[in-house]
């Protein structure tokens, strides 16, 4: 059972940086995959970053591409949201996937977790 612990979420004016944080209680190959995903108020889950830790390769949303950006520590088992340019819409709780999909799937922008391990969600709140 792999148990996802997210962190950093807080309540920023707009224009303000965030970084959300998730450790993963499991090894590199378990977690090889792992994304942020957010659901704003009234909205759907929607993927935000994903990353394919072995290879680097990244996925990042267009409607948050250039404020956004994903990494990860894998010999810590941490990736990381770096949130910048904060906006209101950006607004929700924040939520860490990790599973061993392939590469191919997990950057290209269709991943959407359902078999995945979740973590808890961090909330992110930007005041105008």
């Amino acid at each position: 059972q792999v148990q996802l612990r997210e962190s950093g979420g807080d309540s920023v004016e707009t224009g303000g940086s965030l970084r959300l944080s998730c450790v993963a209680s499991a090894s590199v190959y378990d977690t090889s995959c792992m994304g942020w995903f957010r659901q704003r108020p009234g909205k759907e889950r929607e993927a935000v970053a994903t990353i394919y830790s072995g290879i680097g390769r990244t996925y990042v949303a267009d409607s948050v591409k250039g404020r956004f950006s994903v990494f990860a520590d894998i010999h810590k088992n941490t990736v990381y949201l770096q949130m910048n340019n904060l906006q209101p819409e950006d607004t929700a709780m924040y939520y860490c996937a990790a599973d061993s999909t392939a590469a191919s799937y997990c950057t290209g922008g269709a991943w959407t977790a359902d078999r995945a391990y979740w973590g808890q969600g961090t909330q992110v709140t930007v005041s105008s």
